[in-house]
């Protein structure tokens, strides 16, 4: 019987037992995609890491992610834990991971691992309407805002859907059948939730992922979203997004944008991670 080693890590957290959980699996490049969406399945967090050598030899490692359903080309939180894990399995202070997405170096500093995101976010398709957002999630028109609800992507792509308070934060959950409606008129499978100081909820139930800790894609991202709403100046912006509060599994995700002449030109996101636990499960 073939075995993997494996860890789990709790990522944008320096918590135990918060932050969003992470599966990292070191395969030696032979596993095949059905493998990898079975142990991903068998895992059933947010996002499983499987990790082999990689194609160019100046590369740390070829990376590829999944949700418990699909593959994806790339993910935030993945790609902190996994340079996190690798660093401290190699001695690493600058990572580079071969994602589907692309090439993404990491820097560990200080125990804080910081990517720049492969691909540059930018809007898909125009403004959805509030009231569709509204009855997805089970709120009030007037509880969306001050900012525009619209689909960003950037590698993945989430809907954006501001709320105006902390309290219609904790009450938005998706609602069928508005809920299909809305990830149908974005084009999209997830909603990224975010009061104006950033605290912030992601729901991805046609993923398998009723609702995500920290999503550090959708942050990302976000600078398209604040960018199309004028919310993000010229030059370099930091910002601090919290999520997974409402699941007691507190997350702190750091955000950097640089822009010049109205248009992004890097974002760069960062964060902390912890080792949970470590095994090894058998090659389906």
């Amino acid at each position: 019987m073939n075995e993997a080693k494996f860890e789990v890590w709790d990522v944008f957290t320096d918590t135990p037992f918060t932050g969003n959980p992470l599966a990292i699996v070191e395969t030696d490049g032979t596993w095949t995609t059905a493998q990898m969406q079975t142990v991903a399945r068998e895992f059933n967090l947010s996002e499983t890491i499987f990790l082999m050598p990689p194609s160019v030899a100046a590369h740390t490692a070829r990376a590829r992610i999944f949700f418990p359903t699909a593959e994806i080309p790339f993910a935030g939180h993945p790609t902190i834990g996994a340079a996190h894990f690798l660093a401290r399995r190699d001695g690493l202070t600058d990572i580079v991971l071969e994602e589907e997405a692309g090439l993404v170096p990491v820097s560990i500093r200080a125990g804080r691992a910081q990517f720049t995101a492969p691909v540059r976010p930018a809007p898909q398709g125009g403004p959805i309407a509030v009231g569709i957002c509204a009855k997805a999630l089970g709120l009030a028109a007037d509880d969306i805002g001050p900012h525009n609800p619209q689909a960003h992507a950037g590698g993945p792509a989430f809907a954006y859907v501001p709320v105006r308070s902390h309290a219609a934060l904790i009450r938005a959950r998706p609602q069928e059948p508005a809920w299909s409606i809305l990830m149908e008129t974005a084009g999209v499978d997830s909603a990224w939730l975010y009061t104006p100081d950033l605290k912030a909820r992601m729901f991805s139930p046609t993923a398998g992922i009723p609702e995500d800790p920290a999503t550090g894609s959708a942050a990302a991202i976000l600078a398209s979203q604040l960018l199309e709403n004028g919310d993000l100046p010229d030059g370099t912006t930091h910002l601090t997004v919290r999520q997974g509060e409402t699941m007691g599994r507190a997350s702190m995700i750091e955000f950097e944008a640089d822009v010049a002449d109205g248009a992004i030109h890097a974002v760069r996101i960062a964060g902390h991670a912890m080792p949970i636990s470590r095994g090894t499960i058998r090659q389906p």
